[in-house]
């Protein structure tokens, strides 16, 4: 995974300090990746906006 792909959520999951809920199904965009323990992924998700997201819970997109 690089910056720039297209992914998409393998898992509902809750963003941490709010009852809001991303959908399995959900596209984001990689804008960079932080190397270190858990492969943290700084994306721009639809409908959310930026936030970090674990690689173990997407998957790489597949092009239109």
């Amino acid at each position: 995974m690089e910056a720039g792909d297209k992914v998409t959520m393998i898992k509902d999951l809750k963003v941490k300090g709010s009852s809001l809920v991303i959908k399995i199904g959900t596209k984001a965009v990689v804008r960079n990746i932080n190397d270190g323990k858990d492969h943290q992924l700084d994306c721009k998700v639809d409908g959310v906006g930026e936030m970090m997201v674990t690689a173990k819970f997407v998957k790489k997109a597949n092009p239109p």
